[in-house]
């Protein structure tokens, strides 16, 4: 499948510019804000303040391969670890400071570093982990033609409390036409629901990965999702490597 599709001259020539200017500003009006939240997860969280994890950008169209960056955003989990030495599930790691950095998405506020880097952009398809891009199909793999977002259509939708495939479609809906007035509507809705009534908690549940909901619904075996986790190990330690 060829990963093209025709871009409109807003997302050609104006909304790379919109989102330089945008990140300089919240970064430079909101210092403030990034020192008190560091301070917060700091002394509740521990360190490293700034967590960072690898995640699928734009698609290379030399390759056809996503091109892997590193996301920023402030710690919302524990460290901890079962007797093995391995990690908890996320549920168990989320602490009471972690959910309230998420329900205000407070938590996001480092991903204004990758905005102004030029991995993301303030509006486009939510960047999700590498191991739940190795698991989507051709089609659902074109929100990767867009710059991922800090927000998008798919979370002003509903975020966690759709279904994957709802996600994915939401997604595909925005790159059919981005324009400035559906990006300054998405910006509204999400300022909306940030300030205004509290997200439910399906929305602020650590979700399954796109892998494993499909594995449950009986849609990839048990060897296809084996051999998509250690595709998806093998990219993350590709970008490890890289850095």
């Amino acid at each position: 499948m060829k990963f093209w599709r025709q871009k409109g001259f807003y997302e050609k020539y104006i909304k790379r510019v919109l989102d330089i200017i945008c990140a300089l500003l919240a970064m430079t009006a909101f210092c403030w804000l990034y020192a008190i939240v560091a301070l917060i997860v700091r002394c509740r969280l521990g360190t490293p303040v700034i967590f960072r994890q690898p995640r699928p950008g734009r698609i290379d169209p030399k390759t056809g391969r996503e091109q892997i960056f590193y996301l920023y955003k402030f710690r919302t989990m524990t460290d901890e670890r079962d007797e093995n030495g391995n990690l908890l599930p996320d549920r168990e790691r989320l602490t009471p400071a972690g959910t309230w950095l998420r329900r205000s998405s407070l938590d996001e506020l480092p991903e204004a570093f990758n905005i102004l880097k030029g991995d993301m952009s303030i509006i486009g398809p939510r960047p999700q982990l590498v191991r739940d891009m190795v698991f989507m199909s051709d089609e659902q793999r074109m929100r990767h033609t867009a710059r991922p977002g800090l927000s998008g259509l798919a979370q002003v939708m509903g975020r966690n409390a759709i279904t994957w495939e709802d996600k994915m479609n939401w997604d595909l809906k925005y790159i059919e036409k981005v324009s400035f007035s559906g990006d300054l509507k998405i910006v509204w809705l999400t300022v909306k629901k940030v300030f205004g009534k509290s997200e439910s908690s399906a929305e602020l549940d650590v979700t399954d990965d796109y892998g494993d909901a499909l594995l449950k619904a009986g849609k990839v075996s048990r060897e296809e999702y084996d051999a998509l986790q250690i595709r998806a190990r093998k990219l993350i330690r590709e970008c490890e490597g890289q850095t």
